[in-house]
């Protein structure tokens, strides 16, 4: 089944030539592409996307602003798309509700990858700002304490689904292979899990375990609790 992604782009020249682009891909469709000016009308209109790639260089806060009304939708991921990659708006972003953060001089294969990756549920980071990212997020992040009493609240459960993702598990269908379960069961554990930590992302949920100052994932020799 074809992805059904939107584009969101200020610059009209560049979302149509990506939009045709992407049409041209045998499990991709493109729902549209919508100028910056049109957003506010015509974001949440016609076809559901599955994948909206919006305009990070938008101005003022706008994309997160609109990244934070689309994860409102389960359906929906967002992929931020953007002239540069400062870690700090990369947190920002995944803070409410980005999938995704890719620079527009990336090639196309890249973007691609990322599409689909994001489709199936995982989470991408530019590879060069990863280090930083996490280490924002932590530092941005609740302090211990608070970080063990949020993870308390979760079910055996959750923190299996949380454990896979911690241990290195790229998206959901990975989860619930590994976990015996349906993907479906997956995705419900996880949005319950997140609203728990009060997070909007899994990367967030993923830096909160590693906040935590105890092995809430492991035990103290390293086994699995």
């Amino acid at each position: 089944m074809a992805i059904n992604v939107l584009i969101a782009d200020q610059e009209r020249t560049f979302a149509a030539a990506l939009a045709t682009r992407l049409d041209d891909e045998d499990d991709m469709g493109v729902t549209g592409a919508v100028q910056a000016e049109a957003l506010s009308s015509s974001l949440f209109a016609g076809k559901p996307a599955e994948v909206v790639l919006l305009d990070g260089d938008l101005p003022g806060d706008a994309a997160n602003h609109l990244c934070e009304k689309l994860f409102g939708d389960e359906s929906t991921r967002v992929i931020m798309l953007s002239f540069s990659s400062e870690p700090e708006r990369i947190v920002k972003a995944f803070r409410v509700g980005a999938a995704a953060w890719v620079c527009k001089d990336e090639s196309l294969d890249y973007l691609l990858c990322v599409i689909r990756g994001v489709a199936r549920g995982e989470s991408w980071l530019p590879p060069s700002e990863t280090t930083d990212v996490i280490q924002l997020l932590l530092r941005g992040g609740e302090r211990h304490s608070e970080s063990e009493r949020l993870l308390a609240k979760l079910t055996a459960r959750e923190r299996a689904v949380l454990e896979c993702l911690a241990e290195g598990a790229a998206h959901r269908d990975a989860v619930a292979k590994q976990l015996h379960l349906s993907v479906n069961t997956v995705r419900t554990h996880l949005q319950n899990l997140m609203a728990k930590l009060g997070v909007h992302s899994v990367l967030e949920a993923v830096a909160l375990t590693r906040d935590s100052s105890v092995g809430w994932l492991h035990g103290d020799d390293g086994t699995s609790s």
